[in-house]
């Protein structure tokens, strides 16, 4: 079996929950403490060993171009005058462009998840690779991707990166899974429900944050987009649901010993840099004292 080597991230939204801070600078580059949240999807990817990262996003993106190239003489200048002192943050500064070899992409078509693999399709070939996006993501041991991979090794087909929902909310959020148990943390779906809510709900399992997709799918996205009407989105799950009509397998993947984090919406993102503040090793003790202030 292929490992998969190439990653696709969809950063084309315009982030209009965070206007007017995102008017100028992507939703993706907004900071978790001291890094953009794109750079903690890129990471994560890195560290499973995926090697081409294509970002497939608009032309309001350029930022995320400019982080993830070489940093420019004048910054590196200014921290080599620093001396030792700043040594770290010019080794760090320089290692972000060395991560991977990043692709950029600006989307064409429809609105929809879909798309972004479409526009994308040309670079993978035949070979199974990771769709994620570029503003949700675990913080999970071992990450995501690892897990993902792990399952797909183990199973071959398909993998959807699944939470467990807490709350009986989540229902009325997520697309929920339904299929077989094949292991503890896996079922073998057959197919899938958009926000049932909880009493119509086939399963505890929602589609979240990304997947792992063999070749397969670009030929049943071809298929849909053709027929597509220009009505609604171009959505991958019903395209995964045709595949599994057809024979081939899919697999929802419970991503465990982690959590699940959507900075998508305000709320959540406040949320996300609270836990990252209080989990941070300098910024934790003084940002816990000044919470219990004002609870």
């Amino acid at each position: 079996m292929k490992r998969p080597t190439k990653a696709i991230i969809a950063a084309a939204g315009f982030g209009t929950r965070f206007l007017p801070q995102t008017k100028a600078m992507p939703k993706e580059m907004m900071p978790l403490i001291d890094k953009p949240i794109i750079q903690y999807v890129v990471e994560e990817l890195v560290e499973a060993g995926i090697k081409d990262i294509i970002i497939v996003g608009s032309s309001n993106k350029r930022a995320i171009e400019d982080h993830f190239d070489l940093p420019n003489e004048d910054l590196l200048q200014n921290l080599r005058a620093g001396g030792d002192k700043k040594k770290p943050l010019l080794d760090e500064v320089e290692q972000i462009a060395s991560m991977a070899n990043f692709i950029y992409l600006r989307q064409k078509g429809p609105y929809g998840n879909a798309t972004p693999v479409a526009c994308a399709s040309h670079l993978i070939g035949d070979e199974p690779f990771i769709y994620t996006f570029a503003d949700d993501f675990f913080v999970a041991d071992p990450g995501r991707t690892k897990q993902l991979i792990e399952t797909y090794e183990k199973h071959g087909g398909s993998v959807l990166a699944c939470k467990k929902m807490l709350d009986d909310s989540e229902y009325d959020k997520y697309g929920v899974v339904a299929g077989e148990e094949v292991d503890e943390a896996t079922l073998k779906v057959a197919h899938f429900v958009e926000k049932p809510g909880k009493d119509n709900a086939p399963s505890d399992l929602a589609s979240v944050s990304g997947y792992l997709l063999t070749p397969e799918v670009f030929s049943y996205i071809d298929t849909a987009s053709d027929e597509f009407e220009g009505e609604g989105e171009l959505m991958l799950q019903p395209i995964m649901q045709q595949m599994i009509n057809d024979g081939f397998g899919v697999y929802a993947r419970e991503i465990t010993d982690g959590k699940f984090y959507d900075t998508g919406d305000k709320l959540e993102y406040i949320k996300t840099v609270i836990d990252f503040g209080l989990a941070h090793p300098k910024l934790g003790p003084d940002l816990r004292e000044h919470l219990k202030q004002h609870i």
